[in-house]
């Protein structure tokens, strides 16, 4: 199965300033990182990653009331940024857990005890799962 993690950023902390400001993470995090990457990569377990840019660099498309409308970065109402993903394969989601952990013991380890940041891991739809399946047990 396949899964969708997000880092998640909290723009009020000195590490989501910094984000938001266009500053490089960290150059020993980025090694650290690397280095996992590259052993989940030969493990056939990583698929892909991206770091993304902050938010002034983007733009919100919104759908309302039959109409678009387009907001230009920064999101200053954000209470959480995506400030990168990486997609996995894991035979299950508690395997996919705890590669997440893995991956968020890193940023602990490398920035300290201080650091606050979240990893949203989410289920990618494939041919493998039914979403009938997940709305019959949802009630939907």
């Amino acid at each position: 199965m396949k899964y969708l993690m997000m880092v998640k950023i909290d723009p009020a902390t000195d590490e989501g300033r910094r984000f938001e400001k266009g500053a490089p993470p960290d150059p020993r995090l980025m090694a650290a990182i690397d280095r996992h990457a590259e052993e989940m990569a030969r493990a056939g377990i990583l698929l892909g990653t991206g770091g993304l840019l902050p938010s002034s660099r983007g733009a919100r498309v919104r759908a309302a009331e039959g109409r678009l409308s387009v907001t230009d970065g920064p999101f200053a109402e954000s209470k959480e940024l995506i400030g990168g993903y990486a997609i996995l394969e894991a035979a299950s989601r508690e395997r996919a857990i705890e590669l997440g952990q893995q991956f968020m013991q890193i940023h602990v380890d490398v920035l300290g005890p201080a650091y606050k940041g979240e990893l949203e891991i989410r289920q990618m739809y494939d041919d493998g799962n039914d979403c009938r399946e997940d709305a019959a047990h949802n009630g939907g």
